[in-house]
């Protein structure tokens, strides 16, 4: 049975389909030929590792893809398992297989028959997730940010390429048709030299209240649940989804809807190295601390300058706001050239040149799919079967957010956070030759990584 596993994985590992009529996902092959040599015993069977939240859009996605891309979800691992029988529910209503659950990770990494997981777990997991599967010979899936603090950013893209594995970073927007023409439209001098960009996250979020520390219920592993980050008493409102506004555990609206549009920044920049320098203020406002534990701003400025002076701009409003732009831009970006500017909102886009109060380029209308993935099911998942074009291609040549790509857009929020925390402007030593470490500076140096514990410690060597 292990030389059969062991066989179809070299089939994986090893198929290229190059050369071949109309390519999908961008790596050359065609639909015909995709789906000849799809058979079920070349399929490709993943995990979902953290199933609640976004994990079940992960749920969702990976199902969709059972028949264009031969997937099958086989697990369902979470450190909780109240949520086992709602979604195995899930997945055999939609695909007619019931999947196995399972609340240790590690068994899953041992399954031979798993070639590839989907990380959907909270922030702190992410890094060690990711390294423990890479390690394991298991190609990765993994939600934004890329990790929770920045060293552990440079430890995953070291796993991937130390065991030759694809690791995709959750970053949708880089598979949207729409999004990729307005790119492209920028790199194109569409508007002139970019000098500028600017993400927003206006997201209003209530209270969550307060509560007393108590005892996990008997369907959490708490030791599981809280992994690398530091050991603290259970409370119900700093775990699920909570999780995002407690630095331990999370990074904010900043690092949590935020990666997303400062990713679509720096793509815009055409920036493929680290900004030289960062300064963040911020406060929690409209929430009385006395009735609400969190710990992240709700309103939080970010701006970062690049060796070349170029500008990337990031404001998170976690109140009540108005949007900007002529798109009332709420979780978008917007683009500053020398001859004009450009808004994009989700998939829709404008371009105005200079003083002119009409646009005079934007996107196409309709359902933006990005047509390179025609056998893809519309819904948003273009991304999720780009990874698994990936996989079969053998390289991570055509992957559209590579861990490296995925590293340097999650590493803003990350600079941003620290910045914040110190309450001053930072150097960082970024650019093409930069070290990779804020300049002369042992507090804000030593906020790049954290002190873990023992048995979830990310390895200094991978």
């Amino acid at each position: 049975m292990e030389d059969q596993n062991n066989s179809r994985r070299d089939f994986i590992k090893k198929t290229t389909l190059a050369g071949a009529g109309i390519a999908i996902g961008g790596l050359g092959f065609s639909a015909k030929s995709y789906g000849n040599i799809m058979g079920a015993n070349e399929r490709v069977t993943l995990a979902v590792l953290g199933i609640h939240g976004q994990g079940q859009t992960h749920i969702d996605k990976w199902c969709a893809l059972k028949t264009s891309r031969n997937v099958k979800l086989k697990t369902l691992c979470d450190a909780d398992e109240q949520w086992f029988e709602s979604r195995a529910k899930t997945v055999f209503d939609k695909t007619g297989e019931k999947p196995v659950t399972e609340w240790d990770m590690r068994k899953v990494f041992d399954d031979k028959e798993i070639d590839a997981v989907s990380i959907a777990m909270p922030n702190h997991w992410h890094a060690l997730g990711t390294i423990w599967a890479c390690q394991a010979g298991k190609h990765v899936y993994c939600e934004k940010p890329a990790s929770h603090d920045y060293w552990e950013g440079k430890k995953m893209i070291e796993a991937a390429r130390k065991y030759n594995r694809r690791v995709q970073v959750g970053f949708q927007n880089r598979s949207i048709a729409n999004v990729m023409e307005a790119m492209k439209f920028l790199h194109d001098g569409g508007i002139g030299d970019v000098f500028m960009a600017r993400g927003l996250c206006i997201k209003p979020r209530d209270s969550f209240g307060i509560a007393p520390d108590g005892t996990p219920p008997a369907s959490l592993h708490f030791d599981r649940w809280v992994g690398p980050a530091a050991m603290f008493p259970y409370n119900e409102k700093k775990v699920h989804y909570n999780w995002h506004w407690f630095w331990n555990t999370g990074n904010g609206d900043t690092g949590n809807q935020g990666p997303h549009q400062f990713d679509i920044a720096r793509w815009g920049l055409n920036k493929n190295d680290h900004p030289v320098s960062v300064y963040s203020n911020g406060n929690i406002f409209g929430i009385d601390p006395k009735e609400c534990a969190q710990e992240t701003p709700n309103t939080q400025t970010s701006v970062f300058k690049y060796d070349d002076g170029k500008i990337l701009e990031f404001e998170t409003r976690g109140r009540y706001s108005n949007g900007e732009s002529s798109l009332d831009i709420r979780i978008g970006n917007m683009f500053y050239g020398t001859e004009g500017y450009l808004e994009l909102d989700g998939d829709k886009w404008k371009a105005f040149r200079k003083r002119e109060k009409e646009p005079f380029a934007g996107s196409k209308t309709g359902p933006s799919q990005n047509v390179d993935n025609p056998l893809t099911p519309p819904g948003g998942s273009e991304h999720y079967a780009n990874f698994i074009d990936a996989i079969r291609a053998g390289n991570s040549d055509g992957l559209h957010c590579d861990i490296k790509e995925g590293f340097y857009s999650s590493a803003l929020p990350l600079l941003a956070n620290i910045s914040y925390k110190l309450n001053r402007a930072l150097t960082f030593g970024g650019g093409k030759n930069g070290d990779e470490k804020f300049v002369n500076d042992k507090e804000a140096n030593a906020m790049l990584t954290r002190t873990y514990r023992k048995e979830y410690t990310v390895p200094d060597k991978v």
